[in-house]
């Protein structure tokens, strides 16, 4: 039979046969009138995990922060400081300069993986002499920045600075599913402190479309008024509900599995001599290639894909693999022994 892995991303996924029958078998309503019943659900199953009063239904993570942003930011011109490397500032096509008249403020962590308080504090700015800077409005952070999960001390003390100037903090939370089973740690301990959150439904819940943000009934309230502005607003979008309360109770659960697989991955593609430039914490592996290992690793690409694995491209001196739901033992050991096999050549 051929097989068709693929680890280029755990957006990849297809809905599987059970999912596409809860999703056709969902009640629905126009929901821009309020009136999808499976919506609802959903928006309100979100709330409850985060312990937030309130939740949107998005069609994708960019739009959910985005929405965040624009719903945060009164005054422009105003500024956000987030990780150099978040999604929010490589990823979304400049979409809080163009939406909210706003200016990143990227932070390279100094001396970990991810922001902590006293990066943060560096770049706060607070006082706009002679009108020069725009003032911070907003910190936003991410969780897990790839595959490595934010310390809950890191978030807390970060919310604690932020909050103390009055400023509200943002996580996009896309892969907090993942952060969770983890460290074991619930989304509503993750995101206690948090002003908003963003959280993916397509990225390793399998589900082929969606996202949601929660926050205050106030925040949404307002964020809801932009995602009309932005073109957002569903009709009978309870099919596409549908699917993340099945991913919720049945593709959530199997994360561990995913995780495990990675570290194994991971183990043994360090033990062949690949190096792996970010510990791996949950479904994802790094490795990091110079100029000779490159070509190894781009030999191993294409074999694998030969053998039906589609990897990633080699791209910033990296290879990234993402192992999900729809990835199997077989294809761990398939790429470790054609690793091992390339490396012998």
């Amino acid at each position: 039979m051929a097989h068709n892995w693929d680890l280029r991303s755990d957006t990849v996924t297809k809905p599987t046969a059970d999912m596409l029958a809860a999703m056709l078998g969902a009640p629905v309503g126009d929901s821009v009138f309020g009136e999808d019943p499976t919506v609802a659900e959903l928006e309100l199953r979100a709330a409850e995990l985060c312990g937030k009063e309130a939740a949107i239904f998005c069609a994708s993570s960019t739009m959910g922060n985005q929405l965040a942003i624009r719903a945060h930011l009164h005054n422009p011109p105003e500024s956000i400081v987030c990780h150099a490397k978040s999604h929010i500032f490589q990823y979304e096509s400049g979409g809080a300069a163009l939406l909210s008249q706003a200016m990143m403020v990227p932070v390279t962590p100094s001396d970990s993986i991810n922001l902590t308080a006293a990066d943060v504090k560096q770049h706060l700015i607070l006082d706009n002499f002679l009108y020069h800077k725009p003032p911070t409005r907003l910190v936003a952070l991410e969780n897990t920045f790839s595959g490595v999960v934010m310390p809950l001390k890191d978030i807390e003390e970060i919310a604690e600075l932020a909050h103390s100037h009055g400023i509200p903090v943002h996580l996009d939370g896309s892969r907090l599913w993942n952060a969770s089973v983890a460290t074991g740690i619930s989304l509503a301990e993750y995101t206690r402190q948090m002003d908003s959150v963003n959280l993916c439904l397509s990225k390793g819940m399998g589900c082929p479309v969606g996202a949601v943000l929660v926050g205050s009934a106030a925040f949404i309230d307002k964020a809801r008024h932009f995602r009309k502005v932005f073109g957002g607003g569903w009709r009978q979008a309870g099919i596409l509900a549908a699917a993340g309360l099945y991913a919720i109770d049945h593709i959530w659960p199997t994360m561990k599995r995913s995780h495990e697989q990675a570290r194994r991955l991971a183990d043994g593609l360090t033990a062949l001599g690949f190096a792996v430039s970010l510990p791996v914490e949950t479904n994802m592996v790094l490795l990091s290639i110079d100029a000779e290992m490159g070509v190894v690793c781009q030999q191993l690409v294409d074999v694998l894909k030969e053998k039906g694995v589609t990897m990633g491209v080699l791209y910033e001196g990296s290879l990234r693999l993402v192992v999900h739901h729809q990835i199997d033992d077989e294809c761990i050991d398939l790429i470790l022994a054609s690793a091992r096999q390339q490396l012998a050549t």
